[in-house]
């Protein structure tokens, strides 16, 4: 999923020449933390609201305060997962884009990127949420769809939580009649379940052995 389909235009860019006041009006009618920043047609940088809010010259222009604004961008063929990354790094909800040319073609509000994962099957369909655990060197995202699917499970999707220098923890969503088979296959394959599910009958099985060992004990 590339960037282009995202790019708002609805708010002009700042200016140098661009009043305190005017930008402090922009940043109490919107949620925006930053805004960009253009001249001539290229991107300057940007200025936040928390940095805006601590000038008291409204009469001045945005260009005498240069030191304060902060560079970010994304060019606009880059993908959705990149730029949550941009957003993250920089405690942003707004992404000025660039073209080749490092021209300014406008920004991407973090809201719509979110709004486009929320609509991927990964979050939208039903299906079972599971947490695995197996050693780093032998963990295999193949293998991880191929346990599913032997299963009559649909895979939809994995990514990995968690690493360290030995293991790895992955969450996988799939969607299947017989959870209770599919958890017991990755125990077979060796992966470590960490999460909890009522269809898995492992457990319930170990916790019916253990309540008779200890009502055992008891006698």
């Amino acid at each position: 999923m590339e960037t282009t389909p995202y790019i708002l235009k609805e708010f002009k860019a700042f200016t140098t020449h661009t009043k305190i006041a005017d930008v402090k009006l922009l940043f109490s009618e919107t949620t925006y933390s930053h805004f960009p920043i253009v001249e001539n047609g290229h991107l300057l940088g940007l200025i936040s609201e928390i940095d805006i809010r601590s000038i008291f010259e409204d009469e001045k222009e945005l260009g005498n305060y240069q030191y304060l604004f902060q560079l970010f961008c994304t060019e606009e063929n880059n993908n959705l997962l990149e730029i949550l990354k941009i957003f993250a790094a920089n405690e942003t909800n707004l992404i000025p884009v660039i073209n080749d040319k490092k021209e300014y073609l406008g920004y991407c509000d973090l809201i719509d990127i979110l709004h486009v994962y929320n609509n991927t099957p990964f979050l939208k369909n039903e299906g079972t949420v599971l947490g695995i655990k197996k050693n780093v060197s032998e963990y295999s995202f193949s293998e991880i769809c191929q346990i599913v699917e032997s299963n009559n499970g649909n895979v939809l999707g994995l990514f990995i939580s968690e690493t360290d220098p030995t293991s790895v923890k992955i969450t996988i969503k799939f969607f299947a009649q017989d959870v209770n088979e599919i958890i017991q296959s990755f125990r077979r394959y060796n992966y470590e379940v960490l999460s909890k599910h009522k269809e898995d009958f492992y457990l319930e099985d170990l916790k019916e052995r253990s309540t008779y060992l200890q009502k055992y004990l008891n006698i």
